[in-house]
């Protein structure tokens, strides 16, 4: 399941330089603003992957234990 998010991140972190750079040839501040919204939601993406992986090991190993 980390593949396609891996790709799906490096694909929002592709469009948002790609804003970024439009933002600087054409001097606007919300293209800039845009790309920055996207870079933050690429990593916000991979924060919550991560914690959810770990919160549902977690509970599973927590769900495991309790019938022994």
């Amino acid at each position: 399941m980390l593949i396609p998010i891996l790709i799906f991140d490096v694909a929002l972190v592709a469009w948002s330089l790609h804003l970024m750079q439009e933002a600087v040839e054409q001097q606007e501040f919300s293209l800039m603003l845009a790309g920055t919204l996207v870079s933050l939601c690429a990593a916000g993406l991979l924060v919550v992957y991560f914690m959810m992986n770990h919160c549902l090991t977690y509970l599973t190993q927590t769900g495991a234990m309790g019938y022994y």
